[in-house]
């Protein structure tokens, strides 16, 4: 009969939480959410890539991309970012042979070769606005800065997250979810690169071009 009081108490009291895994899913539904987030963003950069080539050319008497860009701190600024894709290829590499310090090391050479890029970028920003080439000057600025600086978020962001991974795999290992956090970084660090040589093309070596 005490029995089953308590048993009958413990029925009745609420479950404030599960003992059960509830956010447990499959790597494949995490994939396909992922390459929905990056669909997404693609069509982001292209509304920003078409606005560009809208206004690019109206510079309200203002300077030109001729006048303001420099392609040799342009192609350094590239090849950071270049370097710290060819980084992170090393790895993931290093993941699937599961060599977690040497993966670790790698990532943190990623890390500062974006670290370095987005250095050089603000260098450039800060440069620009002190030549008066604010984004309020003309249109051409306006969406070389929206354009532009909307890259350098996501990879202030990817560098935030690689960050965050880093810390998550050094308290627990290589274990299945930190290796599917692991390549949809990946994923988004390339994508970025592949933005990168687009603006690289269409807005700095078009832009002296003209």
């Amino acid at each position: 009969m005490a029995k089953a009081k308590a048993q009958a108490r413990a029925a009745s009291v609420p479950a404030f939480y599960v003992t059960g895994d509830e956010h447990a899913h499959s790597g494949g539904s995490t994939m396909l959410g992922f390459w929905l987030y990056l669909m997404s963003d693609c069509l982001i950069f292209a509304v920003l890539f078409a606005t560009y080539g809208v206004l690019g050319r109206n510079y309200a008497a203002g300077p030109s991309g001729a006048d303001l860009f420099d392609l040799r701190l342009v192609a350094v600024n590239t090849a950071m970012l270049l370097f710290s894709s060819i980084t992170y290829g090393f790895a993931m590499l290093a993941m699937d042979k599961g060599k977690q310090a040497v993966m670790q090391r790698w990532l943190l050479i990623t890390g500062l070769f974006g670290l370095a890029f987005l250095a050089i970028e603000l260098y450039e920003f800060a440069h620009l606005i002190r030549e008066g080439a604010t984004p309020m000057r003309s249109a051409f600025l306006s969406s070389f800065f929206t354009l532009v600086g909307t890259h350098g978020l996501h990879v202030t962001f990817g560098l935030i997250w690689l960050t965050v991974l880093m810390t998550q795999v050094s308290k627990r290992g290589l274990i299945e979810a930190n290796r599917r956090r692991l390549l949809c970084l990946s994923m988004f660090w390339h994508f970025l690169d592949v933005i990168w040589i687009g603006v690289f093309t269409f807005v700095y070596l078009m832009g002296v071009l003209k």
